[in-house]
Order: structure tokens, then C-alpha cells, then sequence
């Protein structure tokens, strides 16, 4: 979900249920919709493939002897039966199997269509390897050198397994925090400060240094897996999330 974040920070969680629920329902309607249209458009093509074809063939053979240039084509034969019946098998066996040919192309549109959506989830999933071979499921993060230029850090792994401590009070402060993502990469070893009612405090660095997931962690977006994080109650404290949202 693009907006989980801010649904969380804003707990917004109950509206944005009833909101699915409704388009679930929505889509629910759709999809009957459309399975009754194409229950009859499957009638249709299997009435145009299996009868409308040899019915167009039947006609197309038989406009010699019934249409309206029938005398010619009579006196051409001499009006001989056995030579109307061997004009009659030979080309109606043609017609009717390039008719039933034709109707076939016109309703293979369908597989045409299922064939390009796997391959479109085959394409999407050969970029998604191809992106695993070259490396690029590794995060990296920027960090700021003694020289003050910034350099490019590979992420550690650590343990998710470790629990810290919540602890209700009026103040905000962080006591050996590890700074972790969900995945486990240390974005801040520990984390240490207090900011009591009344301070301001501004927080900066670079991209990915661990700003928002300062909020996540005390939001409890993402789990707190060490130290001791002090916080006010959820009724007394409001988040503002980096992007705007308003359902």
C-alpha cells in the first residue's frame, strides 16, 4: 500500500477498512458484471465457430444453382446432376473449411490475450532475477567521512531476535537504541537523547541515515529490538508523516 505509513502514523486504520471493504464490493460487482458479458460472448463465439462458418460456406457453394445467375451456370453444365454434385462437394468441402478457419482467427484473440499477460509476468520476473544476479537487492546507505565527503557504506546484518523497552512517561527519549530496518540493517549503532516538554530539536543528515526511521521506531511502525525508548501516550503525541495524506 503507497499511504501504509502515513495510515499508521494518522491511525486511519479503521476508515481505510472501510474504504477497501467498499471497493472490494465495488470490484465484486464489476467482476459479475464481466463474467456475464463474456459467458455471453463465449455463446456467441462458439455459435459463429461451429455454425455461422459452415452456414456461410453452405450459402457461398449453393449461390450457383440458387443465386440469380443460376441459368448460366446451368446451361454451363448442362444442367447434368452429376457434375452439380461434384462441383458442389469439392468446392463446399473448401469453403466451409476456409470458413471455419477464419472463425477461428477471429476468437483467437482471446489466447492472444492470455499469452501477453504471461508474458509480461515473465518479463517482470526475468528483471527481477536479472537484478538479484547484478547485485542490486544490497542496500546501501550514505554516510559523511572526516572529510566531509560522503561515502557509500554496505549495510551489516543483525539479529531481529532482541526486545527492547517501551516506557509511558511525558518525556521522548532514546537509551542505547539501535537504529535497525525491518530487514535488519543497521542504519545507527545506538541511539541516545531526551527531549523534554518545551525543547525543540531538529534532526538532520543525509538520505538514508536513519531520520524517518527514528519516527518509525517510536511510532512502533518498526519493531524496537534494543534499549529503552520513552514516549508519551499515543493520545498525546501526533505524527506527521514526509508525505501528505487525506483520504
Amino acid at each position: 500500500m503507497n499511504h501504509s505509513e502515513e495510515v499508521a502514523f494518522y491511525n486511519g486504520s479503521e476508515w481505510e477498512k472501510k474504504h477497501i471493504n467498499d471497493k472490494f464490493l465495488e470490484l465484486m460487482n464489476h467482476v459479475k458484471y464481466v463474467l456475464h458479458k463474456r459467458f455471453l460472448m463465449g455463446i456467441f463465439d462458439s455459435m459463429l465457430v461451429k455454425y455461422g462458418a459452415v452456414m456461410i460456406g453452405y450459402t457461398v457453394v449453393g449461390l450457383p444453382v440458387f443465386g440469380p445467375n443460376r441459368e448460366a451456370y446451368l446451361a454451363s453444365v448442362n444442367n447434368d446432376p452429376t457434375i452439380i454434385t461434384k462441383h458442389y462437394v469439392r468446392n463446399s468441402s473448401l469453403l466451409i473449411n476456409l470458413a471455419k478457419a477464419i472463425g477461428r482467427i477471429v476468437v483467437s484473440y482471446k489466447d492472444v490475450q492470455n499469452l501477453a499477460g504471461y508474458t509480461t509476468l515473465i518479463d517482470e520476473m526475468d528483471v527481477v532475477l536479472g537484478d538479484l544476479k547484478n547485485g542490486k537487492f544490497r542496500r546501501t546507505q550514505v554516510t559523511m567521512g572526516e572529510d566531509g565527503q560522503s561515502q557509500q557504506e554496505t549495510l551489516k546484518l543483525n539479529d531481529m531476535s532482541a526486545k527492547g523497552q517501551i516506557i509511558v512517561s511525558d518525556n521522548i527519549g532514546f537509551k542505547d537504541v539501535p537504529i535497525l530496518s525491518p530487514n535488519g540493517d543497521i542504519l545507527v549503532a545506538k541511539m541516545n537523547f531526551e527531549i523534554q516538554p518545551g525543547m525543540h530539536l531538529m534532526i538532520s543528515g543525509p538520505n538514508g541515515c536513519g531520520k524517518s526511521s527514528l519516527f518509525r521506531i517510536m511510532g512502533q511502525l518498526w519493531p524496537l529490538t534494543g534499549g529503552t525508548l520513552h514516549k508519551p501516550k499515543l493520545e498525546k503525541i501526533f505524527y506527521i508523516p514526509q508525505r501528505p495524506y487525506l483520504p
